[in-house]
């Protein structure tokens, strides 16, 4: 249910604001949840209604959700838990946050966020800074996953039983933002986990704002050969040539130089990108065999060689070294190793791996890379590394593609972009590549445990996985695309809508361009809040709190 246009969302004043309140503190405390007893007015007066503040919800002149916060002692918690100050942060100013409750068909998340912000906001601004809570048993782990702490004993008896627990307001504003923002907010982006286009650093931003100079300039001719030092430096190999265009141009190029061969080749799959390969192949009339590993799968090797010694006259081979779809990360030192023993050509479609983990292209035919992913700039420049001399060939190949003219032309037989260039150069000048590769793995060894502490399914095992890409497989009851839109208007983009991930359910986090630990800390327990209130068959009621 889609109900967030029609909200308000402000501090009760009139009357008839705080009849609503009753009416539906009556219906939550003590029709849902038994913790009072019914009358005939079904009406509910809290008893610390005069000292209560109530944050609502309005649709149009409907109370949909409210929560009550104070600060007057004693605390409902003072008669319930013996010397209650003594389980608190010392130095802090306590309120207490009560009677939230969230009409069941507007559980989405949404209002529950924006209740809990504006009461803590409006507390925060009056000098507070720790909220208490006494949290019914029945949603401890979401209240867990909100970063709520318990403490003391657990009150009240039967279906009315409530853990006493306290948050600190910083904590509980950040992540009622993280949960939904206001629909002002929506398109503000708090961190972007996507394989590309990646967030890209304020200096390579300034180095393409700069004003477009002519790609004949001897500035830029220069600047050119600067950037394919670098590239070849990064990724060891001894040439590069730089096209403008997404990978996929890049992988038709490797096609066409594999085409001038005029041997059978064999290209292996485990995911999206492989079959990729195999289209590019079939485009370009290649001869070719397959061998094709289930989604999510490493490489047999075994299988690998039988193949080729199966095929006639095999002289290529070509695979994915990072299958995005699935966060593979295949093995190119057994590659190399297969390539050799049987005398063959390897190529590789290096497009997320460059950048996220050490690449050695040291005796690979050709590998394809490009410049909006891992190496951290903007989109639109491909790039094939080679170890070999390139002969133009004008009677076989379109222009475009042909990967011997640009070498013929010192790699501008074009026009160029010196803002995509100069761009790329910067990422790479101001990126130290060491420092980057641990940090990724660092923080993919943490974040796959958090994961899995949640119960939340990555598809890439470890021992075969890339630290920049975790495709997680969402539960058969969550859907990935409501899922990724509702985390899109949390302000975390993450790769959900691509045909392949929809299909299978997936959702990915993917650590390539520039990213922040501190966005990435509450990135995990928002999806698994998100997941957990998705799953209306195991609770009609979903995992919304009704009531603190």
């Amino acid at each position: 249910m889609s109900v967030e246009p029609s909200l308000r969302f402000k501090i009760a004043r009139e009357d008839w604001e705080f009849e609503a309140v009753h009416r539906l503190n009556y219906k939550t405390f003590v029709e849902e949840i038994p913790q009072h007893t019914r009358n005939a007015e079904q009406r509910l007066v809290d008893k610390f209604h005069r000292e209560n503040t109530y944050a609502i919800c309005l649709d149009g002149d409907l109370l949909v959700g409210m929560v009550a916060g104070r600060g007057t002692r004693p605390f409902s918690l003072d008669n319930k838990v013996p010397d209650l100050d003594a389980h608190l942060p010392a130095g802090r100013r306590a309120l207490e946050v009560r009677l939230l409750s969230v009409e069941k068909a507007y559980r989405n998340g949404f209002v529950f966020s924006r209740l809990v912000g504006l009461i803590a906001q409006h507390f925060k601004d009056l000098g507070y800074d720790l909220a208490i809570i006494s949290g019914t048993v029945r949603q401890l782990r979401l209240y867990k996953h909100l970063g709520f702490i318990p403490f003391g004993p657990v009150v009240g008896i039967g279906e009315a039983q409530f853990q006493p627990m306290y948050l600190t307001l910083e904590t509980f504003i950040q992540m009622s933002k993280a949960l939904s923002p206001p629909s002002a907010e929506v398109n503000k982006i708090l961190a972007s986990y996507l394989p590309g286009p990646v967030d890209v650093h304020e200096e390579v931003r300034k180095a393409f704002e700069q004003g477009p100079i002519s790609h004949r300039s001897d500035v830029f001719m220069a600047e050119f050969r600067s950037t394919k030092r670098l590239l070849c430096e990064l990724a060891n190999a001894k040439n590069v040539e730089i096209l403008l265009g997404s990978g996929s141009l890049a992988n038709d190029a490797v096609c066409a130089q594999l085409s001038l061969l005029g041997q059978r080749g064999l290209i292996l799959s485990n995911g999206e990108f492989g079959e990729r390969l195999v289209d590019h192949a079939t485009r370009q009339s290649l001869q070719f065999d397959v061998v094709q590993m289930s989604w999510g799968e490493p490489f047999d090797y075994h299988a690998i060689r039988q193949r080729i010694e199966q095929m006639e006259n095999p002289g290529w081979i070509w695979a994915v070294h990072c299958e995005t779809s699935t966060g593979i990360l295949n093995d190119v030192r057994e590659l190399k190793k297969v390539a050799e023993e049987k005398n063959l050509r390897l190529c590789l479609d290096c497009i997320s791996s460059i950048g996220t983990v050490p690449v050695d292209l040291e005796g690979v035919y050709l590998a394809s890379c490009v410049s909006g992913k891992a190496l951290a700039s903007f989109p639109g420049l491909s790039m094939v590394f080679y170890n070999h001399e390139l002969e133009p060939a004008p009677k076989k190949l379109p222009r475009y593609i042909d990967l011997g003219y640009y070498a013929a032309q010192a790699g501008i037989p074009f026009t160029h972009s010196s803002n995509l260039v100069f761009a790329l150069q910067t990422a790479l000048k101001r990126t130290c590549w060491n420092d980057k590769y641990n940090q990724i793995a660092g923080v993919s060894v943490w974040l796959r445990e958090r994961l899995r502490e949640l119960e939340l399914q990555v598809v890439a095992s470890e021992a075969h996985a890339s630290p920049a890409v975790l495709t997680i497989a969402l539960p058969s009851d969550v859907a990935s695309k409501s899922i990724g839109w509702q985390l899109k208007k949390s302000g975390y983009l993450l790769s959900y809508n691509s045909e392949y991930l929809l299909k299978r359910n997936w959702i990915q986090i993917c650590l390539m361009g520039e990213w922040s630990r501190d966005n990435l800390i509450t990135l995990p327990d928002v999806l698994s809040v998100l997941c957990a209130q998705r799953r209306k068959k195991r609770d009609k009621a979903g995992l919304q709190p009704a009531g603190i």
